[in-house]
């Protein structure tokens, strides 16, 4: 059991970092209101109508359903929101929104990720929930919503674990593949806690109901006596569904593209769970294979495939593409975004396009007349960070160089002692593993107000960078003095 004080410094630790980045918090305020309209007086629903109505999507899908079969018996025609919440009820509509707002974040986050295993965990979280709204379709259940909305939850602590807890994700993986077991195995020992804990944590942090939370917990199909099918209660068979359908979307998209492979892991799958879910075998395997055709999961099925090929070439060829990728989803941000979000971003893809070590971001403080690292990617970058600040009167150093230049500045042999000269002693001394590495200055209204560091930390790793590489290392530097050009000018400081 892991150490309830550990829990709570791992969950502290989190949800600075997420503060830090101002990602899910967004998210936050949506499921808030969202939650808190829910729980307004029977009679009143104007809330709620008010966020449905908010967004296009939301509004065709609530009326869609509540004109489905299902509900036919209810009214059918209903062409208002407010006709729509009558017939479905509170519950129904909020889980139906809750399931898109997440949904919708999870899609907004991939389209501005660049690593690989991020990618790949978002798109088997949405299959996950496409499975269970199938399963619920097959057996005519009217929750189909809440099992959608618990079911993605089911696999937040793991999102969580990914996008913001990257080093100890690097470890899990690390660990993982070493001692050939699953991430999910091993978390508890890097972590101190399990994903499952970990997307607890933030169900109860967003005042998720109670049903949504209780649906979360694992479900074991074994503990289901024969005697006891199709009588699982409500809160049972969220949880069966929900596993059922995380285990589904991973068997669908086994790596290596063996399909017999997948067939029969499918199969298993089902075998385990048909007796929870009260479907008979066949049907439900059938159900699933005609999933697999339907073009909204064969987008995530054949994006997964996607991604398993790239890791497997190991991605080196694609540093340029992947640089500029980067550079795109940026350009698509307004200036006045977070600071946080785009650093991480921007870096996040020196980190996979480079395939760096580290990278860090040292931002300028106006007051303190010094540069100070902010933040960075990497194993061991936690340690590094604290120490990691220089002043930025200058000095006959490589640093100080780079924070006068226009253009980035690349060390290819760092222990050379012609270049080490260059490098100050409090660098090295914090750093001593830096082979090679690249200094980026960010400017804006022509001060440099960031310098953003990316490195290999062995001679293995270490190679040279070329020219169309380098170019689009700083062309990412120059995108990003536009956001801290906004910044300035919203909130202008002593240059």
């Amino acid at each position: 059991m892991p150490d309830i004080q550990q829990r709570h410094a791992l969950t502290r630790k989190l949800w600075s970092r997420i503060n830090e980045r101002g990602d899910f918090p967004l998210l936050s305020d949506s499921l808030r209101a969202t939650i808190s309209a829910m729980k307004a007086d029977d009679y009143d629903i104007t809330a709620l109508v008010q966020i449905v109505l908010s967004d296009f999507t939301l509004t065709q899908r609530v009326i869609r359903l509540a004109n489905s079969a299902m509900y036919m018996a209810f009214g059918g025609n209903i062409t208002t929101v407010s006709r729509a919440l009558v017939v479905l009820g509170i519950e129904a509509v909020g889980h139906l929104v809750l399931g898109l707002k997440l949904v919708d974040h999870f899609q907004q986050s991939h389209l501005q990720l660049q690593r690989l295993d991020a990618k790949l965990e978002l798109n088997r979280a949405m299959l996950a929930g496409c499975v269970a709204r199938k399963v619920c379709e097959a057996r005519e259940v009217l929750a189909s919503e809440e099992a959608v909305v618990c079911t993605l939850m089911r696999q937040l602590g793991k999102l969580l674990c990914i996008f913001y807890l990257e080093n100890e994700w690097t470890r899990i993986r690390e660990h993982a593949l070493e001692y050939r077991r699953t991430e999910d195995e091993v978390a508890a020992e890097v972590l101190g806690v399990n994903f499952e804990e970990l997307g607890e944590d933030a169900a109860e942090r967003w005042g998720l109901p109670a049903v949504i939370r209780r649906g979360m917990q694992p479900f074991d199909p074994s503990s289901v006596p024969p005697d006891q099918e199709g009588v699982l209660d409500h809160d049972r068979w969220l949880q069966a569904v929900a596993t059922f359908s995380v285990q589904m979307s991973r068997s669908m998209t086994i790596a290596g593209g063996d399909v017999e492979l997948r067939e029969r892991r499918m199969r298993e799958t089902v075998q385990r769970y048909a007796r929870a879910l009260s479907v008979a075998p066949g049907p439900l395997y059938d159900i699933m294979e005609q999933l697999t055709r339907e073009r909204a999961s064969q987008r995530f099925i054949q994006e997964i495939d996607d991604l398993h090929a790239e890791s497997s070439q190991g991605g080196s060829h694609n540093a340029e593409r992947t640089l500029r990728e980067g550079m795109r989803d940026l350009r698509s941000l307004p200036s006045e975004h977070n600071l946080g979000p785009v650093l991480a971003m921007a870096s996040e893809a020196m980190l996979a396009g480079m395939q760096f070590s580290r990278t860090i971001v040292f931002v300028r403080d106006p007051r303190r007349h010094t540069f100070e690292a902010r933040l960075g990617f990497g194993r061991g970058i936690e340690q590094l960070l604290p120490q990691l600040r220089f002043n930025e009167i200058f000095s006959v150093d490589v640093f100080h160089l780079a924070i006068t230049n226009s253009v980035g500045i690349f060390i290819e042999n760092a222990c050379d002692p012609k270049f080490s000269v260059h490098i100050p002693r409090w660098f090295r001394e914090v750093v001593p593993d830096c082979h090679a590495f690249v200094l980026l200055p960010v400017r804006a209204d022509k001060d440099t107000v960031a310098l953003i560091y990316g490195d290999w930390n062995s001679a293995e790793l270490a190679r040279k960078i070329p020219p169309e590489e380098m170019a689009a290392l700083n062309e990412l530097a120059r995108e990003l003095g536009r956001f801290f050009g906004h910044a300035r000018a919203a909130a202008p400081e002593s240059h």
